[in-house]
């Protein structure tokens, strides 16, 4: 044997024994918690939520060995002659569900997804933000990441679902937020799932809210806002209430969006890598290229950050939502804007992408953002001069002459733009990239034949 088999040996040994050691302890928190059942949780290319549910007997097989599945009934998953695969239980990401008391109490696990082969399955968008966040690695980075998803409560009207809002406040409102309450049992729900939750609030719009948590690795944030989202729905319904992150649920008021607040750390060093002392933005010359890539490849970026028919009726100038390629440090009709921070916290240097909304998957959202912030880094690209005044004020000749352009007014424009991205396509990988066209495609043709309500009521009689 020679001394790199050896070595090589004594690695995949000690490996082994740390994932025994790990799947122990999943075991053993599962029968002191009282676990009957155990989710076997991942997402589909879209962010569903999709999940197996085994009796916690088979929790130990599912640990070692996985958990087999027919992948050709998932959304952008395998074909029908390519259909087994199987999950693979993240134990780090195990939680009690508060929801599921007494006989049915129920645990959750976040899964990748692998082939027959044992390979990572390359359309799982777990496994595709995970693949750009070790190139980032390799360039000696660690991408962190603080999504804040806006969402709407809706009364429930004779078990229907309908925009009825639920109160009448406003921003950081408290007389009139009726929904105080139930956002502290949605905090008490997410802080029980592991979610470090560091504030919450009243929104701008009527029975609109904000409940953000702490920043940090893009994979450990990405699967907090996926279980964030359905935390949230769950707390609402004992409420009665509707929870929808939906970007424009009611016409004339303000939308949802998904602020990303993002940084680069060094792996060696565990220091924030976007901050520069001496510059006056306190931005590094790896923050600028960082800042240049995103707004270059924004355009081919928005089919992922705002993937519906409807999130493109809250990007539209006004109501706070940002639509014109710019940076800034404090104008918040920017694209991506330069947060204040406070004296000696260096560590939260970080730049805001404004125009994701939360009816993204995080995992591909987070992968496509990394990636061309990456390739802002290595074409060492430069980002323009930011701008500080309100750019919905400026009219076609000033946003000509300083050369400002605007993201995609509808998804169809997103889909053109996405096609001829090549960072978007290497991040998704060609087979998830044509699937995720294709569905983004059909999509856009349902909604462009249907014929709305506002059209009959604008073309009937006058035609």
């Amino acid at each position: 044997m020679t001394i790199f088999t050896w070595i090589n040996y004594i690695f995949l040994r000690f490996l082994n024994l740390n994932m025994q050691a790990e799947n122990r302890i999943v075991l053993e928190n599962a029968k002191k918690d009282g676990v009957r059942f155990v989710n076997l949780q991942f997402t589909d290319m879209m962010g569903t939520v999709k999940s197996v549910t085994i009796p916690v007997e088979f929790l130990k097989d599912s640990l070692e060995k996985g958990m087999w599945f027919d992948g050709s009934s998932v959304e952008g998953f395998a074909r029908i002659h390519e259909s087994d695969m199987y999950l693979k239980p993240d134990v780090s990401t195990y939680a009690v569900i508060p929801w599921h008391e007494g006989h049915e109490r129920t645990a959750r696990l976040i899964c990748d997804v692998y082939t027959t082969d044992g390979k990572p399955f390359e359309g799982d968008p777990r496994y595709i933000l995970k693949k750009v966040m070790d190139e980032a690695k390799r360039m000696g980075f660690i991408y962190n990441t603080g999504p804040e998803l806006e969402f709407f409560l809706f009364k429930r009207e004779n078990g229907c679902i309908k925009p009825l809002p639920h109160d009448r406040g406003g921003y950081f409102d408290l007389s009139t937020d009726l929904a105080f309450e139930v956002r502290k049992d949605m905090i008490l729900a997410l802080e029980k799932m592991g979610i470090q939750v560091e504030a919450s609030h009243h929104e701008v719009a009527n029975a609109q809210h904000e409940i953000d948590f702490k920043y940090g690795n893009a994979l450990k944030t990405a699967d907090n806002a996926i279980t964030f989202r359905y935390t949230l729905k769950a707390i609402a319904q004992k409420h009665d209430l509707h929870a929808t992150f939906m970007p424009k649920p009611i016409f004339g008021i303000n939308g949802s969006g998904m602020h990303v607040h993002q940084s680069l750390f060094d792996t060696k060093t565990g220091k924030n890598i976007f901050h520069d002392p001496k510059d006056k933005y306190h931005l590094s010359k790896t923050a600028y290229h960082f800042i240049a890539g995103q707004l270059t490849h924004v355009k081919g970026m928005s089919a992922i950050l705002a993937p519906t028919v409807n999130s493109y009726k809250r990007l539209v100038p006004g109501y706070e939502a940002p639509v014109y390629i710019c940076w800034a440090r404090i104008n918040r009709s920017a694209l991506m804007r330069i947060p204040m921070y406070s004296k000696g916290k260096e560590h939260a240097v970080r730049c805001e992408l404004r125009c994701p909304d939360p009816s993204c998957n995080p995992y591909l959202a987070f992968a496509v953002m990394l990636k061309a912030g990456l390739d802002g880094v290595k074409k060492k690209l430069t980002p323009p001069k930011p701008v500080e005044e309100n750019v919905y004020d400026f009219d076609d000749n000033r946003l000509k002459e300083l050369k400002i352009d605007t993201l995609p007014y509808s998804l169809w424009e997103a889909i053109k733009h996405m096609k001829n991205d090549k960072i978007v396509q290497q991040t998704l990988g060609q087979k998830l990239f044509d699937r995720y066209v294709d569905a983004k495609t059909l999509e856009w043709d349902e909604f462009r034949t249907h014929v709305s309500e506002w059209e009959v009521n604008r073309y009937l009689e006058t035609t």
